[in-house]
C-alpha cells in the first residue's frame, strides 16, 4: 500500500525535553536520522575548563558519537550552551513523529518520561511547525541572539498584539514577527505559535516592511 503524501512530507515539530536533558535527545534524535534544531551558543573554553573537554573528546571509544556539548574547530573548543534548556525542534514524516512519540513513553526509557512532542490545539494529532515561523526563530537564534529574551506561550498573553512585519536589512534579514511593546520597549517578536516566542533587541523601523495579511 502506498503512503499518503502527509506520511511522507517532512515538517517541524517542537519536543518538551525534561531534566535538562536536551543533548540526550538531540543524540536519541539523531540516531533515529533525523534532522534537528537546538538553539545554542558557542562559548569558548580556556584553561581547566579547556582541558577537561580536550579529555573528554579524546577519550571517545571507536564508532562513537563525540559529546555533542562540546564543538572544536583547531585546537580551540567550544560548549554548546542551550539558550532554551527544555525544547528541540525535530523534522520528521508523520510515521516518524509517531516513532519520537514512542520513544519518549515510560516503557521505552525503563519507568522514566523524557519529554513529549508538542500536540495541536483540538489534539487530533501533532502540532506542525509553520515553515516560516521556524524559519524566522532560526535566524534569530543564529544570528541576532545578542540581547535576545525567551517567552512561553503562556507569558504571551501579558503583551498586546502588533503589526507584523519583515526585516529588510541586517543579519536578521527575512526574519517576520510581530511588533510588540515589551518592558516599555518595542521589540520583533517571533513566535512558534503554541510552544514558544523569541523577542529582538529594539530594530530601527527603516528595517522593517508591514506585512499585509
Amino acid at each position: 500500500m502506498e503512503k499518503s503524501n502527509a506520511q511522507v512530507q517532512e515538517n517541524w515539530y517542537a519536543v518538551k525535553v525534561f531534566f535538562n536533558k536536551v543533548f540526550l535527545m538531540e543524540n536519541i534524535l539523531l540516531d533515529m536520522g533525523l534532522e534537528t534544531y537546538l538553539a545554542t551558543e558557542k562559548v569558548q573554553l580556556k584553561g581547566h575548563d579547556h582541558m577537561a573537554a580536550a579529555r573528554k573528546l579524546a577519550q571517545v571509544p571507536e564508532g562513537h558519537r563525540p559529546d555533542n556539548q562540546y564543538i572544536q574547530e583547531g585546537p580551540v573548543i567550544y560548549k554548546r550552551v542551550p539558550m532554551v534548556s527544555s525544547i528541540i525542534f525535530v523534522k520528521a514524516t508523520e510515521e516518524e513523529i509517531v516513532e519520537v512519540s514512542a520513544r519518549l513513553k515510560p516503557e521505552a526509557t525503563g519507568g522514566r518520561i523524557l519529554g513529549f512532542v508538542y500536540r495541536r490545539a483540538d489534539w487530533k494529532g501533532y502540532a506542525v511547525i509553520p515553515p516560516k515561523q521556524m524559519e524566522s526563530f532560526r535566524l534569530l537564534t543564529q544570528k541576532g541572539s545578542e540581547g535576545l529574551a525567551f517567552y512561553s506561550d503562556g507569558e504571551l498573553v501579558h503583551y498586546r498584539s502588533g503589526d507584523k512585519v519583515r526585516v529588510t536589512e541586517g543579519p536578521l534579514k527575512g526574519a517576520e514577527g510581530y511588533i510588540k511593546r515589551i518592558k516599555k520597549d518595542k521589540r520583533l517578536l517571533v513566535c512558534i505559535e503554541g510552544v514558544i516566542a523569541v523577542a529582538t533587541s529594539y530594530i530601527p523601523a527603516k528595517m522593517l516592511e508591514p506585512i499585509t495579511e
